[in-house]
Parts: structure tokens; C-alpha cells; sequence
């Protein structure tokens, strides 16, 4: 392409693939998806011992099925993977910025919007692929402590969740070309989960907006039926319509 946008999406993954960002997100959720069977399977004995070990106290609770350990994973993904995820792409463009990369890219046949483009491109790829591998992880190893793992209900909620993630993935795509700051761009990130857990009191927000996906994985993920098809619409354009923002502020700055 005259843009240079194909040449630019090798470079980013390769970028990608010799710095910390091929460690960091995959380790984090590699770490989950491994050892959250296991720790569903053993909760209720640590916290019968956690009582036991107060005066005698006995906590009853129940045994714990595949659903534990879909959720355990489901629970990762929507407070910890995402909020890393808001952390680190909050200097998506405004680090190369700083480093002056950009300018240095920018000098050869890739234009602005292609710039933004590719980068939000491949981190939605990069998203994707850990997302898949690490569920991918949390079924096997479910169905070897727990006996059993239908799949359905840990897709489904695994890529709602997915849906959600690549919508932050373009609001931080447009916050990193605004703010100089990654972390202004990471703390209104932040900000905005806020707003979106708040605006979940709301039915309306829920059935129809990204809002809605802030439960829905762990309610599917616990085997509860969820209409979660328009809040994924809506995330999905949402995320698209950030990163076309994103592109067309990026192509009227001054680098």
C-alpha cells in the first residue's frame, strides 16, 4: 500500500515481539490461566482452614464445580488484564512521541492515519491471540482438576470480555494521540471503567451499550443467560470509531 500501512503492521509486530510488551501481557494472563483451576478447586479448603484456624469457626461451602474456575478466569480478565491493558496503551502514540520514533517513521511513505491504524490493529491481534491462548489454557487444565469443562459458557464470556478489551484498546488509541501523558491517558482510562461500572444501574445501559459488558462475562461465565449481543455491537463499533478518531486528531498534530 502507498501509505506504507502493510509495512508499518510488520514493523509493530516485530516491535512487539523483541521488546517487554511480549512479556508482560501474556504473563499476566498466562499466570491466570494456570493457576486459576487449581485455585478454585482449593478455596474452600483454604478458607475452611482460614476459619478453623479463628476459633473454631466453620465456614460451610459449597463444592466447587468448572463454573469456579471459569469465573476465576472471567474475574482476571475484567479487573486485572484490563486494567493493565488501560496502564500500558495509554502511551501507544504518545511514547514514540516522546522517544521522537514517530518522527523518524513519519519521514518514510506512512502517513498519519495509516501510523495509528496499524498500531491499533496489531495490539487488537495481540489482545486476541492472548485472550484465546489463555482460555484455551484455563479449559484444558479445568477439565483435568474438575473432570469437566463444557466450553460454551467460557467462550461465550471469554469474548464478551474480548469485546470490552479492544474497546478500551481504542479509547486508549485515542487518549495516547490527545495527551502528552501516558498516565493522564491511563488514569481517564481508568476513569472512564469507572463511569461505564457506575452507568450499569441503568437497564437501558446495560441491554444497549459497552456498559453492559462490565458483568456480562462473569454472569455468562457462571452459566447465567445474558443479552450481551448489542453491548458487543456497540463496543465493537465503538472501538472502531475511537481509533478512527484517533487517526484523523493524530494526522492535524504537530509532531
Amino acid at each position: 500500500m502507498k501509505d506504507g500501512f502493510d509495512s508499518f503492521v510488520r514493523k509493530e509486530a516485530v516491535e512487539i515481539l523483541r521488546t517487554w510488551r511480549i512479556w508482560v501481557l501474556p504473563g499476566i494472563a498466562l499466570f491466570f490461566a494456570l493457576s486459576g483451576p487449581a485455585l478454585a478447586k482449593l478455596t474452600p479448603q483454604i478458607l475452611q482452614m482460614a476459619g478453623l484456624g479463628q476459633g473454631g469457626i466453620e465456614i460451610k461451602i459449597p463444592d466447587p464445580t468448572f463454573y469456579d474456575s471459569y469465573g476465576q478466569w472471567i474475574k482476571n480478565l475484567s479487573q486485572i488484564v484490563l486494567f493493565a491493558i488501560i496502564i500500558i496503551y495509554g502511551g501507544l502514540v504518545s511514547s514514540e512521541r516522546k522517544s521522537g520514533t514517530a518522527v523518524l517513521v513519519l519521514t518514510k511513505p506512512v502517513s498519519r492515519r495509516a501510523f495509528v491504524a496499524a498500531k491499533a490493529l496489531v495490539h487488537g491481534v495481540f489482545i486476541t491471540v492472548i485472550t484465546v491462548i489463555g482460555t484455551l489454557i484455563t479449559w484444558a487444565l479445568t477439565a483435568v482438576v474438575f473432570g469437566e469443562a463444557p466450553g460454551a459458557a467460557l467462550w461465550q464470556a471469554s469474548l464478551t470480555w474480548l469485546a470490552l478489551a479492544l474497546f478500551f484498546l481504542g479509547l486508549m488509541t485515542l487518549l495516547s494521540v490527545l495527551l502528552g501523558s501516558q498516565a493522564g491517558a491511563a488514569g481517564i482510562g481508568l476513569g472512564a471503567y469507572a463511569l461505564l461500572a457506575i452507568a450499569t444501574i441503568f437497564p437501558p445501559m446495560v441491554l444497549l451499550s459497552p456498559a453492559g459488558l462490565v458483568g456480562a462475562p462473569a454472569a455468562i461465565a457462571a452459566g447465567r443467560a445474558f443479552p450481551s449481543v448489542w453491548p458487543v455491537l456497540t463496543a465493537l463499533v465503538g472501538a472502531v470509531a475511537l481509533v478512527a478518531w484517533a487517526a484523523a486528531a493524530f494526522a492535524k498534530q504537530e509532531l
